[in-house]
């Protein structure tokens, strides 16, 4: 029987094992290995910021995966031998047949000094759910969105985030005594689209949000409570919301399998230099054009996918393996029940295929079944 070994349960892992359970059942054993007990998805940690849902409402735990023939386990994994297959955690060790590595891309907070002393990170659930308290205390002041390195999850994140911002203290009726600053690196909100951009900055205008594209946040200095910018002007703030630096998860890193800070793989297959070693979702990088794929659930759901087509095609020795096309959406929240599509095709032609639909409140249920439909497919109601 092959086993494969799955490492992380976020999009790509629960989809994948999920899948490898229908197309191969009893002909292969499936072990999905992730240090939390329960999952998120990644767009409902603002639900909880802005106080919509509680944190319970928003996890799904793992003892309730609706695949019976996968083997879940609660750990932290400290070592990957991508040679042998080994890994090894802290409470056990796996050989694997065929290992996928689906471990995410991790929050590195101590890259921007300062970040932990006097700011604040929503794009975890415990960050959203401390922030959820300071901002629904807060009532005067300036509150800086800083987007602190690229690449990272989910890029319409944090433009969203200012969105749902602003709509917040309008509802408290604090707004007019709120200035609102968001600051990106990127040279544009959605620098894979000129129109969703457009859109994006016309809709910080309208509603009185400061912009600044283009310039690196290097620090936090505690004593001005402002943040650093590359040039040194400062940019003070009441409150800081940051999207840390994402890095490759230290284990990965020391196993040999990035290159240029992610892992690299082939772009249709998935698999890494080793033999039957795959790597998908938020800890990749496939470069396409001038850019990459971005990190985000739509593409690791994606590929897995594909890779679990590869897998069933190893297994049964026959078959046609499974190709990543690198198709997939990300939504964004404008408030007032309006919501954007960022539609993309990354991998059928030359260059990226965009289309940016929207706002409207055509795209409220299909967000809500993009989320909906992959919960009921992963676990037990």
């Amino acid at each position: 029987m092959t086993h494969v070994v799955i490492l992380g349960a976020g999009f790509g892992g629960l989809e994948l094992a999920t899948t490898l359970d229908e197309t191969l059942g009893a002909d292969v054993e499936v072990t999905l290995i992730d240090r939390s007990d329960a999952f998120t998805v990644g767009f409902d940690k603002l639900a909880v910021l802005f106080g919509h849902k509680q944190p319970e409402d928003v996890r799904s735990y793992y003892r309730d995966l609706a695949a019976s023939g996968v083997a879940f386990r609660q750990e932290t994994v400290e070592s990957i031998d991508p040679t042998t297959r080994r890994v090894v955690t802290d409470s056990s060790s796996y050989d694997a047949d065929v290992l996928v590595v689906a471990l995410g891309a991790a929050l590195d907070v101590d890259a921007t000094p300062g970040l932990a002393e006097v700011g604040h990170e929503f794009y975890s659930l415990p960050g959203a759910e401390r922030l959820a308290g300071e901002l629904a205390a807060f009532t005067a002041g300036t509150i800086v969105i800083g987007v602190l390195g690229l690449p990272y999850k989910c890029p319409p994140a944090p433009w969203e985030a200012a969105l749902l911002l602003h709509d917040f203290l309008v509802r408290r009726g604090v707004r007019d005594a709120v200035t609102i600053r968001a600051i990106s690196p990127a040279p544009a909100p959605l620098p894979i689209s000129a129109d969703g951009s457009a859109v994006i900055a016309e809709q910080f205008r309208a509603n009185g949000i400061e912009l600044l594209v283009g310039r690196k946040i290097t620090a936090l200095d505690p004593a001005a409570r402002a943040a650093v910018l590359d040039d040194g002007e400062q940019v003070p703030f009441d409150l800081f919301m940051g999207v840390p630096v994402h890095r490759v998860p230290a284990v990965v890193a020391a196993a040999g399998l990035a290159e240029g800070g992610w892992v690299r793989v082939d772009p249709y297959s998935l698999e890494t230099a080793h033999e039957n070693v795959f790597a998908i979702g938020d800890v990749t990088t496939i470069p396409v054009g001038q850019g990459a794929i971005p990190k985000a659930g739509a593409f690791a759901d994606r590929a897995a996918r594909a890779v679990a087509q590869t897998i069933a095609a190893r297994v049964r020795g026959t078959g046609t393996p499974g190709r990543f096309d690198g198709v997939g959406a990300c939504y964004l929240e404008f408030g007032e029940g309006n919501i954007a599509k960022v539609a993309a095709d990354y991998l059928s032609g030359p260059e990226p295929r965009v289309e940016f639909l929207g706002p409207s409140a055509e795209y409220v249920p299909d967000k809500e079944q993009f989320a909906a439909t992959r919960l009921a497919r992963w676990f037990r109601s």
